[in-house]
């Protein structure tokens, strides 16, 4: 049985009641106005920190038409002054890194070690924002016909919009905001409700940095808010990251209404080990993709699966590990997990591994068996074997600290399984030989692949995405498919006078 973990002293600075969370409008806090709210809590402590306004559509038209009367003067910006801004807002997200690592903890409830990771990986978009000039460089063909010169150039769409999850409440909206600020778009963001306050305080240092009031906003809410942007004639692009069910809502509905949209659903991602993999680090590998941010990522691993003899092994290697995981409130440096973001998530989670055992699979841990001091929403690691593919462990994206190992007898029929499934976002391969994983990658079908890498993020200059339910539409996020996302292509077909017939002296003769 884990250890008993203690709940933290009362966080946010012990204010008196829920702090209200409200708008970003203008380069100002606005004050929500419908009435409808919602709770913010610690999740280690199950106190409710905060309360925060749902925007009604009048809010978040408010907030478009700031953003479209801030777009013009933004667009006009040069490149080169834009790339200034962008240094400046980098080095003060990395001078206040801590600071929004703290919210991201007391809010959504992972640890600081994870939470100060979530900042540097959204920062490198922001580093890659900063190389603007080169990265809307256009093309240029002299003579394509006599006398004719072609050229491409590309320019913002407008006011952009940006729907984000609960479970990187500061990165994903940097893959967001970063690239569509940089290519001359305005913004609005919605953040999750769940932990919104990171967002509060970027848009604080946006400001800071030189951003000008408008150009970036912020509206708080639930389905009306998200619906107002999808149906409002002045927004040009939706981005949003989510569970596949919203992401297809939100491609279908933004697409009906005309909109540019990049939609990024959910996961069930699949660990590949051959028997000839190190189980040491196989093992390892599962551990940390599995439980890091208790299980809350779109690109942890929720299915092992073992291929061959190697099963018996990797299980028992991974087990051993388990009682090694420090889990605790995520302000404790010797925490490495912390508790899921609500207390109906974490039920929710809990109920996978019930069915889990009614359907058949052997619970080698049942993280129901941690005991908490205290109201916290802390789920411990489990560990299911023996699943198989028509089991609700297998079937549904648990999102949380829960690994399912299946077996299977052979390389082709474990990519066959993570083929089949009707997630497409991540996969890794874990094996000693080079052939295997490069005929992995070859026939997988998955938008990112890791070899021997358990959660295979692209870097900021690859763009991140996965395939079937795990996207709609055709573009992923960030780096080169982001630039593409928050531009239009446009081409230049031009013919001048023969300067030898030209009126125009100048200044040097005309000979042919």
């Amino acid at each position: 049985m884990s250890e008993v973990i203690h709940a933290p002293e009362p966080a946010l600075e012990e204010e008196q009641g829920p702090r209200r969370i409200s708008h970003w409008i203008g380069g100002r806090i606005v004050p929500g106005e419908s009435g409808r709210t919602g709770p913010v809590f610690n999740p280690a402590t199950g106190e409710q920190t905060g309360e925060v306004d749902f925007a009604t559509r009048e809010e978040v038209d408010r907030a478009v038409a700031t953003a479209g009367e801030a777009f013009p003067a933004w667009r006009a910006l040069s490149l080169s002054k834009r790339s200034d801004l962008f240094f400046r807002i980098r080095a003060l997200v990395h001078e206040h890194r801590e600071d929004i690592a703290r919210f991201l903890t007391l809010e959504h409830g992972k640890v600081l070690s994870d939470a100060l990771g979530e900042v540097a990986r959204g920062l490198e978009v922001v580093d890659h924002a900063c190389g603007i000039p080169t990265l809307l460089q256009g093309r240029f063909s002299e003579q394509a016909s006599t006398g004719i010169d072609v050229y491409s150039i590309r320019q913002p769409l407008g006011v952009c919009a940006g729907i984000t999850p609960f479970n990187f409440p500061a990165m994903v909206p940097m893959w967001m905001w970063a690239p569509a600020l940089a290519c001359g778009n305005t913004f609005v963001l919605k953040p999750s409700e769940k932990d919104p306050s990171a967002s509060l305080f970027v848009a604080e240092l946006l400001q800071e940095a030189g951003v000008p009031d408008g150009v970036f906003n912020v509206v708080m809410g639930d389905k009306v808010a998200v619906d107002s942007l999808l149906e409002h004639p002045d927004v040009a692009g939706i981005s949003f990251v989510g569970s596949t069910p919203i992401a297809r809502y939100i491609y279908e509905t933004g697409a009906k209404h005309g909109k540019r949209v990049q939609a990024l659903g959910g996961a069930k991602n699949h660990m590949v080990v051959l028997p000839d993999a190190d189980i040491d680090m196989a093992a390892d590998a599962a551990v940390s993709a599995a439980y890091g941010s208790a299980g809350e990522r779109c690109m942890a691993v929720s299915v092992v699966v073992a291929v061959g003899d190697v099963g018996d092994r990797l299980v028992e290697a991974i087990k051993e590990r388990l009682p090694k995981v420090k889990i605790g409130p995520g302000l404790d440096p010797s925490s490495e997990m912390g508790p899921l973001v609500t207390r109906e998530h974490r039920d929710k989670v809990a109920s996978y591994i019930e069915s889990g055992r009614e359907q058949g699979a052997t619970v080698v841990a049942d993280g129901r068996e941690l005991e908490v001091d205290g109201d916290g929403f802390f789920l411990g690691v489990s560990l299911l074997d023996d699943v198989k593919p028509e089991m609700d462990a297998y079937k549904d994206e648990i999102f949380g600290p829960v690994l399912s190992v299946v077996r299977a007898e052979t390389y082709d029929e474990a990519v066959r399984l993570a083929n089949e499934n009707p997630y497409g976002n991540g996969v890794a391969i874990f094996t000693r030989d080079g052939g295997a994983a490069r005929q992995f990658q070859f026939e997988v079908e998955a938008g990112m692949v890791g070899v021997n890498v358990p959660i295979p993020v692209p870097v900021a200059y690859y763009s991140f995405g996965g395939w079937k339910a795990s996207l709609f539409g055709d573009s992923h996020v960030y780096g080169p498919e982001g630039i593409n996302f928050y531009t239009r292509g446009k081409v230049v077909t031009s013919r001048w006078p023969d300067p030898a017939t030209s009126v125009v002296d100048l200044g040097f003769p005309q000979t042919r």
